[in-house]
């Protein structure tokens, strides 16, 4: 019969390997959809928790018995893998955000599907972006780097060591900056066609007063909103291959700064 000798500091250690592994699941995308059984997602943090336990080798780890320092303890944990999976949802909040300009643009303002992973009802052209975002994300293995930056966690910020710096608030920033910068990005294809197409049907409107244009442009727009599209996804791709690539970086920076 074999014998588990588990001290009280080891065990403290597991529970905040689990903490942040949890934090991390549960914000970054694909593990965060509310269509993942909550028994799966605890699952697969316990089973990361596992295996990483051996491999970090944090027996130097500090061990408090006292409440007050334990909870700031955790609440630190909570914090970094939120900021982790914060890093990466911005990314896709702006993917969101150009799909949502470019669909009101084209006329589809009104025009909103249920999102499966949001559980909240989104334009469609923002779903279509998300939904080729996310098969790009996970096609160039970009979900690896969280796994990669939970052993770099540990070893840039150990157990009771997260620390709210300006220089930590100074990347957060700069990410949600970031995000608008993406947005304007990935959705300029669309944006400058819909707007020289408006230009197009406001001169038309002018020289020509007996077209109804309004009737006239709603369908022409969506169809060349459409035909664009289809002509910007090669750029899409190329642009999401080159952020995701890169996300590793970021998530090293925020690290560091922590």
């Amino acid at each position: 019969m074999t014998n588990i000798n588990i001290s009280l500091p080891q065990l403290q250690v597991f529970f905040f390997i689990f903490l942040r592994v949890g934090a991390i699941i549960m914000t970054v995308p694909v593990f965060d959809s509310k269509n993942i059984p909550i028994l799966f997602k605890a699952g697969l943090v316990f089973a990361i928790s596992i295996i990483l336990f051996p491999i970090l080798k944090l027996d130097n780890a500090p061990f408090t018995a006292e409440a007050i320092p334990f909870g700031i303890g955790i609440i630190g944990e909570i914090m970094l893998g939120v900021t982790i999976g914060l890093s990466v949802r911005l990314i896709f909040a702006g993917i969101q955000l150009a799909g949502q300009v470019a669909g009101f643009q084209m006329g589809f303002a009104i025009a909103n599907i249920m999102d499966p992973v949001a559980s909240a009802q989104v334009p469609v052209i923002a779903a279509l972006k998300n939904l080729i975002a996310m098969l790009i994300f996970l096609a160039v293995n970009a979900h690896h780097w969280f796994l990669r930056a939970l052993v770099d966690s540990f070893r840039l910020v150990p157990p009771f060591g997260f620390q709210f710096t300006n220089s930590l608030m100074e990347h957060l920033v700069r990410l949600g900056g970031n995000m608008f910068i993406i947005a304007i990005k990935v959705g300029a294809p669309i944006m400058a066609v819909m707007l020289l197409t408006s230009v197009a049907f406001g001169l038309i409107a002018r020289t020509v007063p007996q077209m109804h244009i309004f009737i006239v442009a709603i369908p022409v727009k969506i169809l060349i909103g459409l035909l664009f599209l289809v002509f910007s996804l090669p750029f899409f791709s190329f642009f999401l291959k080159q952020i995701f690539n890169g996300l590793g970086n970021d998530i090293i920076l925020l690290l560091r700064a922590m």
